[in-house]
Formats: C-alpha cells, structure tokens, sequence
C-alpha cells in the first residue's frame, strides 16, 4: 500500500431498516469508492428480498462486494470473510483511499476491523450439533450455551442457529468457553477506520421495521420463501423473514406478524451489540452533510 496517505475505511453499522445502504451510497458517490457489504444474510445469491439486498437501481452505479457472492450451499464463516474482505481491500486500495465497509451483522464488522482469533472447529462436532438442532430444537442448544458460556449468550443472536451452533462447536471441541477465545488485542490494520453509527428513536426503528417488511411482501417475499421451501433445514433459511413462513404455512398473516415482531427484537440487539463500542460517532440517517464532515476531518 501507498505510504504517502494512509487509507480509510469507513464504517456504517446500526440497525437493520434504518438506512445504511442509501447513506453508504451516497457516501461512496461523495468520496469516489466502493463498499463492501458485511450482512452475513446478503452473501446469499438465492436470498434477496427477506435480506433486503440492495437492488442495482439502490446501488445506483456504485460498485458492491459480497453481496449474492455465495450459495445457501457454501460453507461461509466470519473468519472466511475476514481473510476475503481483507484482500479485497488491499487491492481497492492500490487505487483508491477510501473503502466504506457497510452492515448490521456485528461480527463480521468486527472481523475485519479487528480481526478473529484462531477458533477451534470440529466437522464431526459441527454435524452433531446440527443434528441436535434438528432433532431437539434450537431451546435445547440455547440452554446449553446459556449454561457453558454466559457471556457470549448475552451477546449472540440467540436466534441464529449458526451462531449458536457455532459457539457450541468451540466449546465442546476445547472444554472452553467461545468467548475465552476472542482476544482483547486488536489485529493491526493497515488503514485508518473511522465509524458511523445510524440511529432513530425506538418508534421511528420500527415503524421502519414494519413498513419494510410491507414492502418485502410486495415485493415477492411469499413466493421467494416457497421457491426455496426445499431447503427450510439448512442454517441459513432458519432466519427471520423465512422461517416464520415455515413454521405457520397456514396462517399467513400471523407469519408477517412474527417477521415484523422478530425483526424489530433483532434490531434491538443490534443497537445493544454496537453501543458498547466508544470509537462509533452516532447520526441520524438523514445528516448526509454533518457525516461527510465528521469523516472528512478524519
């Protein structure tokens, strides 16, 4: 990298639905870079509306990575898409000077602005898991969790079965607790980061929340979620704005209840995940011109 000016990455997180994709592209236009999407629920090329993936008129001619990059088939970690994202902004970054990296998926964000330890993993350990979650329900892995590692239980999606399978995974491969195993030394990087953090009050989140979730339905969501009906078990479909449907393939209208009820919790935890970090400057969405200055005098 060029040692005449250091680089920058700039770093759009909060909660889903408020508005991180039309700030980012902006942004991007306004500083002449491309983004790097970190909604672990995008990467999936088969999921696009239930993940509200950025259309290519929302993308307005701005060039995204790792947005419908994988199949539901692939195996994809954070610690994939640390080493991936990291190499892809080495090579923006030849050319450019800044990169914004966009998302609400807390631990992929952080992957690549602090980088992830060495976890311990287990294939067999893995697929035990998985065939404990299918057979018993994700209540019985969340108990355990709660009871082996406490910590991170506060922390995780507790609705995710990835996370939660794989916190299990790390603890029952070592007898260690997953969260023992993400260090308190960062990884250095590169380039400089700087962070913005959108938010709303509580009603205005989820008013958004419902409203997108409106959208979603006519956009297509019912049919997308029955196109990919056939894969329902896989971790990736167990997620909100799917699974509802599964679980109530008789009542329609209490599925998009739930799907607005579990995505208003998930931003929640959200907001909570990303206010514990003190480096975040918090904005509303529609202070275009304050955020362009705040990381201009970066």
């Amino acid at each position: 990298m060029s040692t005449t000016q250091q680089k920058h990455l700039i770093v759009i997180v909060g909660p889903t639905a408020i508005g991180k994709t039309g700030l980012s592209v902006k942004l991007a236009k306004y500083f002449k870079c491309e983004i790097l999407s970190a909604d672990s629920r995008q990467f999936y090329k088969e999921m696009a509306i239930g993940t509200a993936k950025p259309t290519l008129e929302e993308m307005d001619g701005v060039r995204h990575h790792f947005v419908g990059n994988i199949s539901i088939q692939d195996d994809y970690t954070a610690g994939d898409f640390e080493k991936e994202a990291i190499q892809k902004l080495e090579g923006i970054f030849k050319t450019q000077n800044e990169a914004i990296l966009v998302g609400g998926s807390g631990l992929f964000i952080n992957s690549v602005c602090f980088g992830l330890d060495d976890i311990p993993s287990n294939a067999i350990v893995r697929n035990q898991l998985i065939e404990e979650w299918k057979s018993k329900g994700l209540e019985n892995l969340q108990a355990e969790l709660q009871k082996v590692d406490p910590i991170y239980f506060k922390e995780v999606d507790i609705k995710n079965p990835h996370r939660v399978i794989r916190a299990l995974e790390a603890q029952r491969t070592s007898g260690k607790p997953y969260s023992s195993f993400r260090s308190t030394k960062n990884k250095n990087r590169p380039f400089k980061i700087t962070w913005i953090g959108l938010n709303l009050n509580r009603e205005e989140v989820y008013s958004n929340i419902n409203k997108r979730v409106d959208l979603m339905i006519q956009s297509g969501l019912i049919k997308e979620v029955k196109s990919l009906e056939k894969h329902k078990d896989m971790v990736c479909l167990k997620t909100v704005g799917y699974q509802e449907f599964y679980q109530n393939p008789s009542n329609q209208a209490r599925a998009i209840e739930l799907v607005k009820q579990n995505t208003r919790r998930f931003a929640k935890r959200q907001i909570t995940f990303f206010k514990r970090n003190p480096e975040i400057k918090w904005f509303e969405p529609n202070q275009l011109e304050e955020i362009k200055e705040y990381i201009s005098s970066k």
